[in-house]
């Protein structure tokens, strides 16, 4: 519990509380957690995800990238500006239809995105400190299990 937490009246997880709850909080936290790293690096914490999502599937078209991250088209433009105004992010049309503009992450906006996902991999494992690397494996099992690998028409902003 944090100190923020002790601040904030009701109920408190325990062991025993609802699976969905205790897997809320969760990611509350760790949301809370890579947010401030992202913030001490200068990137809002869904311009981080945004860029994040650049990396892992390149190519992807402004279209394509809303969907995957279920963002609005109002509000990724408005992510996919801000990172292109600070030489984060260059659109370029596509090869295959004109209309069509594939954002793609800047050297520079790598750098910046290696270093946030390198300050957030240390929170995470400074979370997960004192657990063994098997039961971690495990769990990373479980979530994948729970959420699996189709489309995720959910949020992660």
């Amino acid at each position: 519990m944090t100190a923020r937490d002790a601040d904030v009246p009701g109920p408190r997880p325990s062991p025993d509380s609802e699976l969905t709850w205790l897997l809320h909080r969760a990611a509350q936290h760790m949301h809370n957690a890579t947010g401030d790293q992202a913030e001490k690096h200068g990137l809002a914490l869904r311009e981080y995800i945004v860029l994040s999502a650049l990396h892992k599937t390149p190519g992807l078209t402004q279209g394509e990238l809303g969907r995957t991250l279920s963002l609005d088209k109002t509000t990724l433009m408005s992510q996919l500006d801000r990172l292109e105004r600070r030489g984060l992010v260059v659109r370029h049309s596509s090869p295959h239809d004109r209309r069509l503009r594939i954002p793609v992450i800047t050297d520079s906006g790598e750098a910046l995105r290696a270093t946030v996902a390198e300050a957030s991999a240390a929170v995470e494992a400074s979370a997960l400190d004192g657990y063994e690397q098997e039961h971690i494996a495990h769990f990373r099992q479980m979530l994948f299990a729970i959420i699996g690998d189709s489309e995720d028409p959910g949020s992660c902003l």
